[in-house]
Protein backbone atom coordinates (compact mmCIF):
# COMPACT_ATOMS: atom_id res chain seq x y z
CA UNK A 1 0.00 0.00 0.00
CA UNK A 2 1.19 3.49 -0.84
CA UNK A 3 0.10 6.77 0.15
CA UNK A 4 0.01 9.13 -2.55
CA UNK A 5 0.74 13.19 -1.34
CA UNK A 6 -1.22 15.50 -4.40
CA UNK A 7 1.26 18.36 -3.05
CA UNK A 8 3.75 15.75 -4.23
CA UNK A 9 2.48 13.32 -6.66
CA UNK A 10 5.44 11.81 -8.10
CA UNK A 11 6.69 11.60 -4.34
CA UNK A 12 10.24 9.61 -3.28
CA UNK A 13 7.33 7.20 -1.80
CA UNK A 14 5.92 6.28 -4.94
CA UNK A 15 8.65 6.12 -6.90
CA UNK A 16 11.00 3.90 -4.55
CA UNK A 17 7.89 1.60 -4.41
CA UNK A 18 7.86 1.68 -8.10
CA UNK A 19 11.47 0.79 -8.13
CA UNK A 20 11.27 -1.98 -5.39
CA UNK A 21 8.16 -3.67 -7.69
CA UNK A 22 10.84 -3.57 -11.05
CA UNK A 23 13.47 -4.67 -8.81
CA UNK A 24 11.76 -7.52 -7.35
CA UNK A 25 9.99 -8.24 -10.67
CA UNK A 26 13.17 -8.34 -12.54
CA UNK A 27 15.36 -10.62 -10.01
CA UNK A 28 13.18 -12.91 -10.29
CA UNK A 29 13.03 -13.52 -14.22
CA UNK A 30 16.99 -12.72 -14.47
CA UNK A 31 16.95 -15.93 -12.08
CA UNK A 32 15.08 -17.72 -14.36
CA UNK A 33 16.84 -16.49 -17.67
CA UNK A 34 20.35 -17.36 -15.91
CA UNK A 35 19.51 -21.50 -16.75
CA UNK A 36 20.12 -20.23 -20.28
CA UNK A 37 23.75 -19.18 -19.62
CA UNK A 38 25.78 -16.78 -18.28
CA UNK A 39 25.94 -14.89 -21.42
CA UNK A 40 21.96 -13.03 -21.45
CA UNK A 41 23.08 -11.87 -18.00
CA UNK A 42 23.91 -8.82 -19.95
CA UNK A 43 20.36 -8.48 -20.99
CA UNK A 44 19.39 -8.74 -17.38
CA UNK A 45 22.18 -5.94 -16.00
CA UNK A 46 20.41 -4.12 -18.61
CA UNK A 47 17.17 -4.17 -18.32
CA UNK A 48 17.87 -3.27 -14.38
CA UNK A 49 20.16 -0.26 -14.99
CA UNK A 50 17.59 1.58 -17.12
CA UNK A 51 14.57 0.34 -15.15
CA UNK A 52 16.24 1.80 -12.31
CA UNK A 53 15.82 5.37 -13.00
CA UNK A 54 13.43 8.15 -14.61
CA UNK A 55 10.40 9.94 -13.53
CA UNK A 56 8.16 7.72 -13.24
CA UNK A 57 5.52 9.84 -14.39
CA UNK A 58 3.16 7.16 -16.89
CA UNK A 59 3.12 5.01 -13.26
CA UNK A 60 2.54 7.90 -11.34
CA UNK A 61 -0.79 8.51 -13.72
CA UNK A 62 -2.10 5.12 -13.59
CA UNK A 63 -1.60 5.62 -9.35
CA UNK A 64 -3.37 8.67 -9.73
CA UNK A 65 -6.38 7.63 -11.91
CA UNK A 66 -6.85 4.92 -9.58
CA UNK A 67 -7.49 7.57 -7.14
CA UNK A 68 -9.51 9.47 -9.05
CA UNK A 69 -11.63 6.36 -9.94
CA UNK A 70 -11.54 4.89 -6.58
CA UNK A 71 -11.39 8.08 -3.89
CA UNK A 72 -8.85 8.46 -1.12
CA UNK A 73 -5.30 8.43 -0.85
CA UNK A 74 -4.02 5.13 -0.76
CA UNK A 75 -3.27 2.39 -3.66
CA UNK A 76 -2.68 -1.00 -2.95
CA UNK A 77 0.07 -2.63 -3.66
CA UNK A 78 -1.54 -4.83 -6.87
CA UNK A 79 -2.19 -1.34 -8.37
CA UNK A 80 1.63 -0.06 -7.79
CA UNK A 81 2.85 -3.57 -9.62
CA UNK A 82 0.26 -2.40 -12.83
CA UNK A 83 1.35 0.86 -12.48
CA UNK A 84 5.30 -0.38 -12.72
CA UNK A 85 4.56 -2.68 -15.83
CA UNK A 86 4.13 0.83 -17.90
CA UNK A 87 7.70 1.38 -17.04
CA UNK A 88 8.81 -2.22 -18.13
CA UNK A 89 6.76 -0.96 -21.46
CA UNK A 90 8.40 2.61 -21.36
CA UNK A 91 11.95 1.12 -21.34
CA UNK A 92 11.34 -1.04 -23.70
CA UNK A 93 10.45 1.58 -26.42
CA UNK A 94 13.29 3.40 -25.16
CA UNK A 95 15.81 0.96 -26.32
CA UNK A 96 14.18 0.32 -29.48
CA UNK A 97 14.03 4.05 -29.98
CA UNK A 98 17.86 4.73 -29.49
CA UNK A 99 18.45 1.93 -32.06
CA UNK A 100 16.41 3.94 -34.76
CA UNK A 101 17.43 7.06 -33.79
CA UNK A 102 20.76 6.12 -33.03
CA UNK A 103 21.07 8.07 -30.05
CA UNK A 104 24.33 7.52 -27.92
CA UNK A 105 23.63 8.44 -24.79
CA UNK A 106 20.16 7.62 -22.32
CA UNK A 107 19.38 9.37 -19.05
CA UNK A 108 23.55 10.03 -18.84
CA UNK A 109 24.76 7.19 -19.59
CA UNK A 110 25.57 5.02 -22.95
CA UNK A 111 22.49 3.81 -24.63
CA UNK A 112 22.16 0.00 -24.78
CA UNK A 113 22.97 -0.72 -28.22
CA UNK A 114 26.41 1.08 -27.07
CA UNK A 115 27.46 -0.47 -24.15
CA UNK A 116 26.71 -4.01 -25.65
CA UNK A 117 29.10 -3.05 -29.06
CA UNK A 118 31.37 -1.80 -26.13
CA UNK A 119 31.28 -4.93 -24.33
CA UNK A 120 31.66 -6.81 -27.94
CA UNK A 121 35.10 -5.36 -28.44
CA UNK A 122 36.58 -5.41 -25.19
CA UNK A 123 35.98 -9.11 -25.27
CA UNK A 124 37.24 -8.99 -29.21
CA UNK A 125 34.51 -10.43 -29.94
CA UNK A 126 34.26 -11.89 -34.13
CA UNK A 127 32.03 -9.70 -36.23
CA UNK A 128 30.75 -5.93 -36.41
CA UNK A 129 30.54 -4.73 -32.81
CA UNK A 130 27.88 -2.00 -33.64
CA UNK A 131 25.41 -4.44 -35.73
CA UNK A 132 25.98 -6.69 -32.79
CA UNK A 133 24.86 -4.00 -30.43
CA UNK A 134 21.84 -2.75 -32.50
CA UNK A 135 20.68 -6.73 -32.40
CA UNK A 136 21.33 -7.16 -28.89
CA UNK A 137 19.56 -4.17 -28.26
CA UNK A 138 15.98 -4.90 -30.26
CA UNK A 139 16.10 -8.45 -28.38
CA UNK A 140 16.60 -6.71 -25.27
CA UNK A 141 13.26 -4.42 -25.74
CA UNK A 142 11.66 -7.08 -26.45
CA UNK A 143 12.28 -8.86 -23.10
CA UNK A 144 11.01 -5.94 -21.40
CA UNK A 145 7.85 -5.72 -23.60
CA UNK A 146 7.26 -9.27 -22.98
CA UNK A 147 8.09 -8.68 -19.19
CA UNK A 148 5.62 -5.70 -18.97
CA UNK A 149 2.76 -7.40 -19.98
CA UNK A 150 3.74 -10.65 -17.53
CA UNK A 151 3.75 -8.19 -14.81
CA UNK A 152 0.63 -6.44 -14.81
CA UNK A 153 -1.10 -10.08 -16.01
CA UNK A 154 0.50 -11.13 -12.61
CA UNK A 155 -0.22 -8.12 -10.78
CA UNK A 156 -2.35 -9.49 -8.41
CA UNK A 157 -5.86 -7.54 -9.27
CA UNK A 158 -8.98 -9.04 -8.79
CA UNK A 159 -9.94 -10.70 -12.30
CA UNK A 160 -12.77 -8.26 -13.20
CA UNK A 161 -10.40 -5.22 -13.12
CA UNK A 162 -7.78 -6.74 -15.05
CA UNK A 163 -10.66 -7.72 -17.59
CA UNK A 164 -11.79 -3.99 -17.95
CA UNK A 165 -7.61 -2.51 -17.51
CA UNK A 166 -6.32 -4.98 -20.34
CA UNK A 167 -7.88 -3.58 -23.06
CA UNK A 168 -6.94 -0.60 -22.63
CA UNK A 169 -3.03 -1.34 -22.01
CA UNK A 170 -3.77 -3.82 -25.63
CA UNK A 171 -4.33 -0.24 -27.19
CA UNK A 172 -1.38 1.37 -25.28
CA UNK A 173 0.81 -0.88 -27.19
CA UNK A 174 -0.28 -0.72 -30.13
CA UNK A 175 -0.86 3.43 -30.38
CA UNK A 176 2.74 3.80 -29.25
CA UNK A 177 4.04 1.21 -31.90
CA UNK A 178 1.76 2.78 -34.27
CA UNK A 179 3.02 6.09 -33.55
CA UNK A 180 6.54 5.20 -33.68
CA UNK A 181 5.83 4.36 -37.19
CA UNK A 182 3.75 7.71 -38.17
CA UNK A 183 7.02 9.18 -36.23
CA UNK A 184 10.15 7.93 -38.81
CA UNK A 185 7.50 8.34 -42.00
CA UNK A 186 7.19 12.05 -40.55
CA UNK A 187 10.41 11.89 -40.82
CA UNK A 188 10.73 11.43 -43.98
CA UNK A 189 9.07 14.27 -45.12
CA UNK A 190 11.97 17.53 -45.99
CA UNK A 191 12.14 20.16 -43.10
CA UNK A 192 11.17 22.82 -45.44
CA UNK A 193 7.97 21.41 -46.77
CA UNK A 194 6.74 23.16 -43.94
CA UNK A 195 7.63 26.86 -45.74
CA UNK A 196 5.42 25.68 -48.58
CA UNK A 197 3.12 23.74 -47.14
CA UNK A 198 2.89 24.24 -43.27
CA UNK A 199 -0.49 23.15 -42.79
CA UNK A 200 0.01 19.33 -43.80
CA UNK A 201 3.41 19.21 -42.22
CA UNK A 202 2.02 20.30 -38.41
CA UNK A 203 -1.05 18.08 -39.16
CA UNK A 204 1.60 15.29 -40.02
CA UNK A 205 3.40 16.20 -36.74
CA UNK A 206 0.57 16.44 -34.26
CA UNK A 207 -0.94 12.65 -35.33
CA UNK A 208 2.56 11.77 -34.14
CA UNK A 209 2.34 13.44 -31.00
CA UNK A 210 -1.06 11.72 -30.26
CA UNK A 211 -0.29 8.49 -30.81
CA UNK A 212 3.21 7.92 -29.96
CA UNK A 213 2.88 10.32 -26.72
CA UNK A 214 -0.01 11.91 -25.72
CA UNK A 215 -2.30 8.77 -25.39
CA UNK A 216 0.88 6.53 -24.39
CA UNK A 217 2.16 8.83 -21.59
CA UNK A 218 -1.04 10.03 -19.93
CA UNK A 219 -4.30 9.32 -21.90
CA UNK A 220 -4.01 5.34 -21.61
CA UNK A 221 -1.76 5.14 -17.95
CA UNK A 222 -5.13 7.03 -16.15
CA UNK A 223 -7.41 5.03 -17.90
CA UNK A 224 -5.91 1.81 -17.02
CA UNK A 225 -5.35 2.98 -13.03
CA UNK A 226 -8.62 4.43 -13.27
CA UNK A 227 -10.32 1.09 -14.78
CA UNK A 228 -8.58 -0.80 -12.01
CA UNK A 229 -10.59 1.57 -9.78
CA UNK A 230 -13.91 0.38 -11.05
CA UNK A 231 -14.46 3.44 -13.72
CA UNK A 232 -17.08 3.71 -15.74
CA UNK A 233 -17.18 5.44 -19.45
CA UNK A 234 -17.25 8.54 -18.45
CA UNK A 235 -14.81 8.98 -16.14
CA UNK A 236 -12.02 7.19 -19.00
CA UNK A 237 -13.91 9.87 -21.15
CA UNK A 238 -13.08 12.66 -19.14
CA UNK A 239 -9.39 11.51 -18.51
CA UNK A 240 -8.67 11.30 -22.00
CA UNK A 241 -10.01 14.55 -22.38
CA UNK A 242 -7.47 15.87 -19.89
CA UNK A 243 -5.29 13.57 -20.79
CA UNK A 244 -4.88 14.63 -24.71
CA UNK A 245 -3.92 17.87 -24.61
CA UNK A 246 -1.61 17.39 -21.54
CA UNK A 247 0.77 14.62 -23.71
CA UNK A 248 1.08 16.81 -26.54
CA UNK A 249 2.13 19.59 -23.93
CA UNK A 250 4.66 17.14 -22.27
CA UNK A 251 5.94 16.02 -26.09
CA UNK A 252 6.15 19.87 -27.03
CA UNK A 253 8.40 20.16 -24.37
CA UNK A 254 10.67 17.44 -25.01
CA UNK A 255 10.86 19.50 -28.58
CA UNK A 256 11.86 22.19 -26.49
CA UNK A 257 14.76 20.27 -24.20
CA UNK A 258 16.23 18.54 -27.52
CA UNK A 259 17.58 22.16 -28.71
CA UNK A 260 17.57 24.43 -25.34
CA UNK A 261 17.90 21.49 -22.82
CA UNK A 262 20.80 21.91 -20.85
CA UNK A 263 22.75 18.18 -20.91
CA UNK A 264 23.70 17.94 -16.98
CA UNK A 265 20.24 17.79 -16.59
CA UNK A 266 18.01 15.84 -19.40
CA UNK A 267 20.92 13.25 -19.55
CA UNK A 268 21.09 13.69 -23.65
CA UNK A 269 23.34 15.84 -25.86
CA UNK A 270 22.53 19.38 -26.20
CA UNK A 271 20.93 19.92 -29.52
CA UNK A 272 20.59 16.22 -29.71
CA UNK A 273 16.91 16.65 -31.62
CA UNK A 274 18.92 18.81 -34.60
CA UNK A 275 21.73 16.31 -34.92
CA UNK A 276 19.31 13.82 -35.21
CA UNK A 277 17.35 15.97 -37.72
CA UNK A 278 13.92 15.78 -35.75
CA UNK A 279 11.08 17.43 -37.53
CA UNK A 280 8.85 18.41 -34.82
CA UNK A 281 6.32 21.16 -34.13
CA UNK A 282 9.18 23.47 -32.73
CA UNK A 283 11.58 22.95 -35.93
CA UNK A 284 8.16 23.21 -38.40
CA UNK A 285 7.61 26.58 -36.72
CA UNK A 286 10.75 27.29 -36.93
CA UNK A 287 10.90 26.29 -41.00
CA UNK A 288 7.43 28.25 -41.37
CA UNK A 289 8.52 31.75 -39.83
CA UNK A 290 11.89 32.12 -40.44
CA UNK A 291 13.50 33.77 -43.72
CA UNK A 292 14.25 31.73 -46.64
CA UNK A 293 18.20 32.10 -46.11
CA UNK A 294 17.54 31.26 -42.39
CA UNK A 295 15.49 28.62 -42.63
CA UNK A 296 17.97 27.32 -45.81
CA UNK A 297 20.39 27.42 -43.25
CA UNK A 298 18.82 25.68 -40.35
CA UNK A 299 17.92 22.82 -43.29
CA UNK A 300 21.70 22.36 -43.85
CA UNK A 301 22.72 22.36 -39.95
CA UNK A 302 19.98 19.72 -38.93
CA UNK A 303 20.83 16.17 -39.03
CA UNK A 304 24.51 16.82 -39.18
CA UNK A 305 27.68 16.27 -36.62
CA UNK A 306 26.81 19.68 -35.53
CA UNK A 307 29.73 21.50 -33.35
CA UNK A 308 29.20 23.94 -30.34
CA UNK A 309 28.70 26.57 -32.43
CA UNK A 310 26.55 24.82 -35.12
CA UNK A 311 24.21 24.45 -32.06
CA UNK A 312 24.21 27.68 -30.91
CA UNK A 313 24.01 29.09 -33.89
CA UNK A 314 20.64 26.70 -34.73
CA UNK A 315 19.20 28.10 -31.67
CA UNK A 316 19.49 31.66 -32.51
CA UNK A 317 17.43 30.85 -36.20
CA UNK A 318 14.98 28.68 -34.41
CA UNK A 319 14.44 31.23 -31.44
CA UNK A 320 14.77 34.54 -33.81
CA UNK A 321 11.77 32.89 -35.70
CA UNK A 322 9.36 33.14 -32.85
CA UNK A 323 9.02 29.58 -32.67
CA UNK A 324 10.17 28.68 -29.53
CA UNK A 325 7.74 31.53 -27.83
CA UNK A 326 5.43 29.94 -30.40
CA UNK A 327 5.88 26.35 -28.64
CA UNK A 328 5.95 27.64 -25.42
CA UNK A 329 2.31 29.42 -26.07
CA UNK A 330 1.25 25.87 -27.04
CA UNK A 331 2.60 24.34 -24.27
CA UNK A 332 0.56 27.02 -21.78
CA UNK A 333 -2.53 26.58 -24.20
CA UNK A 334 -2.42 22.70 -24.34
CA UNK A 335 -2.16 22.85 -20.54
CA UNK A 336 -4.51 25.09 -19.90
CA UNK A 337 -7.35 23.24 -21.47
CA UNK A 338 -6.10 19.84 -19.59
CA UNK A 339 -6.67 21.77 -15.79
CA UNK A 340 -10.19 22.70 -17.82
CA UNK A 341 -11.27 19.11 -19.12
CA UNK A 342 -10.44 18.13 -15.31
CA UNK A 343 -12.23 20.87 -13.75
CA UNK A 344 -15.27 19.42 -15.32
CA UNK A 345 -14.38 15.83 -14.66
CA UNK A 346 -16.44 15.65 -11.50
CA UNK A 347 -13.08 14.06 -9.48
CA UNK A 348 -12.85 14.65 -6.10
CA UNK A 349 -9.54 15.34 -4.06
CA UNK A 350 -7.24 14.34 -3.22
CA UNK A 351 -6.78 12.66 -6.82
CA UNK A 352 -8.39 16.33 -8.48
CA UNK A 353 -5.67 18.37 -6.52
CA UNK A 354 -3.12 15.16 -7.67
CA UNK A 355 -3.62 15.76 -10.99
CA UNK A 356 -3.64 19.39 -11.36
CA UNK A 357 -0.41 19.42 -9.63
CA UNK A 358 1.19 16.69 -12.40
CA UNK A 359 -0.40 18.63 -15.40
CA UNK A 360 1.63 21.36 -14.54
CA UNK A 361 4.91 18.99 -13.61
CA UNK A 362 4.81 17.45 -17.08
CA UNK A 363 4.84 20.56 -18.48
CA UNK A 364 6.96 22.64 -17.10
CA UNK A 365 10.44 20.46 -16.73
CA UNK A 366 13.31 20.86 -17.23
CA UNK A 367 14.35 17.11 -18.28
Amino acid sequence: MVNLDAADPLSAELRAAVGAELAGFLDSRGSQLAELGPEVGALVELASAFTAGGKRLRPAFCCWGYLAASGGSEVPAHVVRAAASLDLLHVSALVHDDVMDGSDTRRGVPAAHVQLAGRHVDASHRGDADAFGRAGAILLGDLLLMWSVELFTECGAPASALAQAQPLLAAMRAEVTGGQYLDITAQTRQPLDARSDPESVLAQVRRVVEYKTARYTVVRPLQIGAALGGAGPELLAALGRYGSPLGRAFQYRDDVLGVFGDEAVTGKPAGDDLREGKLTVLIANAMRAAGEAEAERLDALLGTRLSPDDVTEARGIISGSGALAATELEIEEATALALSALESAGIAAPALDGLRRLARLASQRDA
